[in-house]
C-alpha cells in the first residue's frame, strides 16, 4: 500500500513539474513583448530576435534561480561573441529585483515580468509555472530547448553545442 501510495505522488509529481509543448503561438506572442528594466528603460525583445536566446525565469525568493544566476552570466560572457543572448525575466516586484542585483551584478539584461511573467512561462511549455524555469530560442525565435529545474553547467553546454551543430 505504502509502495503504491508513493508511486502515486511521484507521478503527480511529475505531471505537476512537466514541460509541454509552447502554447499556439506563445513564441510569437514573446517576441512583442516589453518589460521595465530594473535600472530604467525597456526591455523590448523583438531587439533579440534573429540570435540564439537562452530566457530565463526566475525570483529572488527562489534559491535555485539565485543559485544559476552566475552560471548564466558566466555563459552569457564566454557565448556572447558567438551571438548568444541570456535574459533573465523576473517574476517579482521591482524592490527586491534591484537590491538583489546591487548585492549581485549581473551582465545580461533583466526584465520585470511581474505575475504576468507566470503566464508567459507557462505558454512556453511549463504548465506548473515553477521556478527556475529556462527556454532556448533559435534564430528563427521557436523554442529549441527547455530546462524546467536549476541549470547546470553541462545544460548550457550542451546547448551551445547542439545549437552550433545543427545551425
Amino acid at each position: 500500500m505504502a509502495l503504491a501510495g508513493a508511486a502515486a505522488g511521484a507521478g503527480w509529481a511529475w505531471w505537476r513539474h512537466r514541460e509541454t509543448a509552447a502554447d499556439a503561438g506563445a513564441e510569437q506572442a514573446l517576441w512583442q513583448e516589453r518589460f521595465e528594466r530594473p535600472e530604467g528603460g525597456e526591455l523590448m525583445m523583438s531587439a533579440l530576435r534573429g540570435q540564439p536566446l537562452v530566457l530565463n525565469f526566475w525570483a529572488t525568493w527562489c534559491a535555485p534561480c539565485v543559485k544559476e544566476m552566475p552560471l548564466l552570466d558566466a555563459f552569457y560572457k564566454e557565448h556572447k561573441a558567438k551571438g548568444w543572448q541570456v535574459v533573465g525575466l523576473a517574476i517579482d516586484s521591482p524592490t527586491p529585483v534591484r537590491e538583489f542585483l546591487g548585492k549581485l551584478p549581473i551582465t545580461f539584461p533583466i526584465g520585470l515580468a511581474g505575475l504576468n511573467g507566470v503566464d508567459l512561462n507557462r505558454a512556453l511549455g511549463n504548465p506548473s509555472g515553477a521556478l527556475p524555469f529556462s527556454v532556448a530560442f533559435d534564430r528563427q525565435g521557436m523554442v529549441i530547448f527547455r530546462k524546467l529545474g536549476l541549470l547546470k553547467p553541462e545544460d548550457l553546454a550542451q546547448w551551445a553545442e547542439k545549437f552550433a551543430s545543427g545551425q
